[in-house]
């Protein structure tokens, strides 16, 4: 009797080895996928075409991204707010290294209260040659940081698209700058609704340009930035909006 409860009691931690060195394993694998997923800098995919503009999906950050016009979003200034956690650290943060091209200038306006980052307010910048690799800069606020909503980014979205089509530039480069804030957003969901808002946007100005009350668009490339963990996330929302568009 002794020995089969011996036996009994060495099968079971037999068992229950195998089953921690088996989902040790499994964590293992997990992060392996989670890394491999990570795509590198400079990793671009055209996920589609709509009304015959190219939307691209991009990792790079912000100042990096050569463009006509680089668009970033901020939410309402806090003190050291892209600096500090929640925000991503500075090695990892497009906009710190925005503002850090910029000599520092979009803390200083911020902080000024010369722009205060209400949701969808604006400020178009020109940056000196060289500071940038985009030729202007377009600042869009998000509002209050702790009332943001995904739905937001639709009107993001068309006012970005807007004010590109105003600008008449050929190629628009549009950083959310969600994650940077340390804002735990709906990544795919984020660019799903920039794309559909600024179609929206790009849509009514050809209505309006087929009937002479507007000026022709000149729009080719549309590129949604993400960071190299949120690229394939990212790049599903951009492709469920493309779909969407492209079936109305």
């Amino acid at each position: 009797m002794q020995n089969s409860v011996s036996k009994y009691f060495n099968w079971s931690k037999a068992i229950l080895v195998a089953l921690i060195l088996t989902g040790s394993l499994t964590s293992f694998a997990s992060a392996q996928t989670v890394a491999e997923a990570k795509a590198a800098v400079g990793t671009a995919t055209t996920w589609g075409k709509v009304d015959g503009i190219s939307v691209v999906g991009l990792v790079q950050g912000p100042s990096a991204a050569a463009a006509d016009l680089q668009i970033a979003c901020v939410f309402e200034y806090t003190e050291g707010d892209i600096f500090n956690p929640p925000a991503l650290p500075d090695e990892l943060n497009g906009m710190v290294h925005l503002d850090e091209a910029l000599k520092g200038i979009i803390t200083e306006v911020r902080k000024k209260g010369q722009f205060k980052g209400y949701a969808l307010e604006t400020l178009l910048i020109t940056p000196p040659k060289g500071a940038l690799a985009s030729k202007k800069l377009l600042l869009i606020g998000l509002g209050d940081r702790n009332s943001f909503d995904a739905g937001l980014m639709k009107k993001v979205g068309s006012v970005a698209m807007r004010e590109a089509l105003k600008l008449q530039v050929k190629t628009v480069s549009f950083a959310s700058d969600i994650k940077d804030a340390g804002i735990d957003s709906p990544t795919a969901l984020v660019a799903e609704n920039v794309v559909l808002g600024a179609f929206d946007a790009y849509r009514t100005q050809s209505y309006l340009n087929a009937r002479d009350l507007s000026q022709k668009s000149r729009l080719q490339k549309l590129i949604l930035l993400a960071g190299p963990s949120f690229f394939s996330v990212a790049g599903g929302g951009i492709k469920e909006a493309v779909s969407t568009l492209n079936t109305q």
